[in-house]
């Protein structure tokens, strides 16, 4: 396979034989413009109004979580949890090398450190067994969970991430990390509508955190998402995102730093109109996976390897990924195609 031969496919897949193809582009086929006005009209356009209300009811309708509270992206959600929970300077949290820099961002902003471990090929996320080794290896029992031996440090949580929409291995992951005292955050800013064994991302461990950044299959412009079951956890997420500030009518008194971090209600009214068409989108990007997989196999080569979605899983495909056997011939591939307008990374 040759990269002439992967741009024509691609323009040929989108349709467009010339111009940019871009990673992933927005669309807004439904009710987007209607909630809008119907959002500016009602003046409530920031982080109260019915249209946040709205956006959560539907989120939890769909993921099964019992909670779901609407951040202003998922960076800002992940990092809020993460305090929630108690993980504060000096802490260790488990994750995994392969993810955007906002996993790591958020960890550190407790004044924790993130500590990778490795991931595995078939859902290239966390990999259980490695957590397990880890834990059961350089860690001892501490008074407050896990301490790792070398540093002396608390091992203050587990965040895996469901690379590119793929679910990891996320219920062998709890198990473990159960098993030594350590609260999972699920990073599933990726994995909106992908579910392992009929379940969603973003609901296994103590809490998930979902995007909706402009390039994610469902898109508020800027937003994201803390989901639990927890009402205590709940209650204390939005809590914190809220300035700390105590409810009451007129007076404003804040026992501790909080961060503004609420969700504006226009970008809830776009959210939705978004997730009115949730299965649209992922019946369609599914579509534009069963075609990379079949090019990828008629055009068979040990450089290239399709990534599928996990065994009992049902992925939303956010992202199509191949394995590159060479990193050389990688490198070549990304410079040619970004330089024909197709925007792989």
């Amino acid at each position: 396979m040759t990269s002439r031969e992967l741009i024509d496919f691609i323009r040929r897949l989108y349709g467009r034989p010339t111009g940019a193809i871009p990673l992933h582009a927005p669309v807004f086929p439904g009710r987007e413009k209607e909630y809008l006005r119907e959002c500016i009209d009602s003046t409530f356009v920031s982080s109260v109004g019915p249209f946040v209300n709205r956006f959560e009811r539907m989120l939890t309708g769909i993921t099964g979580a019992r909670f779901a509270v609407a951040m202003i992206n998922g960076t800002s959600a992940l990092h809020v949890v993460l305090r929630a929970i108690g993980v504060g300077p000096g802490d260790l949290v488990l994750t995994q090398p392969l993810s955007f820099v906002a996993t790591c961002n958020a960890i550190v902003y407790c004044g924790a450190q993130p500590f990778f471990l490795d991931i595995e090929t078939a859902t290239l996320g966390l990999d259980p067994d490695e957590v397990e080794s880890f834990l059961d290896r350089e860690t001892e029992p501490g008074e407050n969970g896990p301490v790792h031996r070398t540093s002396g440090a608390r091992i203050g949580a587990c965040v895996p991430m469901h690379t590119f929409g793929h679910p990891c291995r996320i219920g062998d992951l709890v198990s473990v990390c159960r098993k030594y005292g350590v609260p999972v955050i699920e990073d599933a800013a990726e994995a909106v509508g992908s579910s392992r064994q009929e379940r969603h991302c973003g609901t296994f461990g103590r809490a998930g955190v979902l995007s909706f950044n402009g390039n994610k299959i469902i898109t508020c412009g800027s937003g994201g998402a803390v989901l639990t079951d927890d009402p205590d956890l709940a209650d204390r997420v939005r809590f914190l995102s809220t300035t700390a500030k105590e409810d009451h009518p007129y007076r404003y008194h804040h026992p501790e730093v909080g961060y503004n971090y609420r969700m504006a209600s226009v970008n809830a009214a776009l959210g939705c109109a978004q997730l009115e068409n949730l299965d649209r989108y992922l019946a369609e990007k599914r579509k534009i996976a069963r075609n990379y997989m079949k090019f990828f196999d008629q055009n068979e080569t040990d450089l290239y390897q399709f990534v599928p979605e996990p065994a009992g899983c049902r992925s939303n495909y956010w992202l199509n990924s191949v394995i590159v056997a060479d990193r050389a011939d990688g490198e070549r591939l990304l410079k040619e195609c970004n330089q024909a307008g197709i925007h792989l990374r």
